[in-house]
Formats: structure tokens, C-alpha cells, sequence
């Protein structure tokens, strides 16, 4: 029915374009968009509390979930601590989560500490300082060759 509105008789190769385009486009718009999946509760953590699990998501160059079970509601999500990575819209940015999805089944110890906001969360997570098969993630960020960067550099 909508496409009937796009029908002109000139150019025919140039309509069918616009209809495809228009109908990519409201798929597209339908589309649901993509939320983390890291669902336990990051209230309550106290500094020094250890955090451990297998790293199950990757949300950008410093934040990742880590969780003990394959159940998203035991994955905590979490602030690297001390590692500031480019956003993603940054020069170096999808690199930098390249990096942090390749950590993705591998075993975290993560130890909660207080942040610049004196707290022990930043939005809806938990910060604390990781470190991967036994080597922080700030080590595992530079051997790779990224630089930090971010909001909190």
C-alpha cells in the first residue's frame, strides 16, 4: 500500500531505489536497538569486595561484565578502574573494544574501588580494577597498542 504512493511512471530504475531505501529505512527504525546484557544489581559493593568470573560481555574498551554462571542476572557490569579507553566514536575507540571482546571467556578478578566521583559506582556500574588470567587490563590494553583517552583522561 505505501509502496503505491512511490509509483511514477519516469525513471523507473530511480523509484524502485527510493522505495528500497524507504523500506530498508523502516525496518531499520523498527529494529530493536541493542542493550547490554549484564542485569545483577551493582548497589551494595563496598571497596575491596572482589568481583570474580568469566569476562561474558564486552560494552566498549573499559566497561565489561563479569559474571560466575552463563545466567545474565549474575553478570555484574563494570568500570575498568584504572584504565581510561578512547569512546567509541574516538580514534582508537573500536579498537580498543576489539581488544576488550577478545578478553570475552577468559577469567576476571575485579576488586572494587572508589572513583573520581567518590563512589563505588559510575552510572550503572560497579568501578573496580580487573585483571584478566592474572594480568590487569590496563597491561593487556597497552601491550596492544592502545592508548588511553576517553572522559576520564
Amino acid at each position: 500500500m505505501i509502496l503505491r504512493l512511490f509509483r511514477i511512471r519516469s525513471s523507473p530504475t530511480k523509484w524502485r531505489m527510493i522505495r528500497l531505501v524507504l523500506i530498508a529505512s523502516i525496518l531499520a527504525a523498527a529494529a530493536p536497538a541493542l542493550a547490554d546484557p549484564c542485569t545483577a544489581p551493582v548497589d551494595g559493593y563496598k571497596t575491596g569486595q572482589r568481583i570474580t568470573g568469566l569476562v561474558r560481555y564486552a560494552g566498549d574498551g573499559d566497561s565489561l561484565c563479569v559474571g560466575p554462571s552463563s545466567d545474565p542476572r549474575s553478570w555484574v557490569e563494570i568500570r575498568e578502574a584504572r584504565w581510561f579507553a578512547p569512546e567509541l566514536h574516538e580514534a582508537g575507540g573500536r579498537q580498543a573494544k576489539a581488544v576488550m571482546d577478545g578478553l570475552v571467556g577468559r577469567r576476571a578478578t575485579c576488586t572494587v574501588e572508589r572513583g573520581h566521583n567518590g563512589s563505588t559506582r559510575s552510572y550503572d556500574r560497579v568501578i573496580a580494577a580487573c585483571a584478566v588470567d592474572g594480568r590487569p587490563i590496563g597491561k593487556i590494553m597497552a601491550r596492544a597498542g592502545i592508548a588511553q583517552g576517553g572522559r576520564g583522561r
